[in-house]
């Protein structure tokens, strides 16, 4: 049985090394016999304000329930982003206050401080490009990027992340050196669907 792996380019531009970095992926897991959805963020349509949970919040438009759907269908997701101020980009981060809600990827527990993981049994692959070398990410600002999506988002829904990449300094990349994060990228994906 192939493994469903659902690709999310989070880059709110449709021209972007996200996107190359993501088709590439793609392409690694479509040679291993993979099955794909992709939903790319700069053609999703969508409020990005919202005023929490609960009965008065906004119904999800059809856009984030395309995503919710890709993510229910999916043994293993990519998510592939830039790296803005320290995180996700805006419209990025909209997606997952938005969709990731109580019901659907967690649920808490009547009493106390506990919850359900609802997505436990999912795996992800994470990659960051960023001007920020990686390096220098990790021993001044210690990865917040990373972190937030790795442990309280991915983390706290049940999806345990098997590699998280962080490409950079983009701006001061040869050449070269984006062709070979382009390699890596289509080898995660062969991985993925292994």
């Amino acid at each position: 049985m192939s493994r469903r792996i659902f690709i999310w380019v989070a880059h709110p531009k449709e021209n972007s090394l996200c996107r190359g970095m993501a088709d590439a992926y793609q392409t690694g897991v479509e040679v291993k016999g993979g099955e794909v959805r992709r939903i790319d963020l700069c053609d999703m349509r969508f409020d990005l304000n919202t005023d929490g949970y609960g009965a008065d919040a906004t119904p999800l438009e059809p856009d984030l329930i395309a995503w919710q759907e890709a993510v229910a269908w999916a043994d293993h997701i990519l998510i592939v982003h830039p790296y803005w101020w320290g995180a996700m980009p805006t419209k990025a981060k909209a997606v997952i206050d938005r969709a990731l809600a109580p019901g659907f990827a967690f649920k808490y527990h009547r009493r106390g401080l506990g919850w359900d993981k609802l997505l436990t049994g999912k795996t992800a692959d994470v990659m960051i490009t960023s001007d920020t070398p990686p390096l220098l990410d990790t021993l001044l600002y210690w990865r917040p990027g990373r972190r937030v999506l790795i442990n309280q988002i991915l983390g706290f829904c049940g999806v345990k992340t098997r590699r998280a990449l962080q490409f950079g300094s983009v701006k001061t990349a040869a050449p070269e050196k984006i062709r070979a994060w382009i390699d890596r990228a289509r080898t995660l994906g062969v991985r993925a669907a292994a």
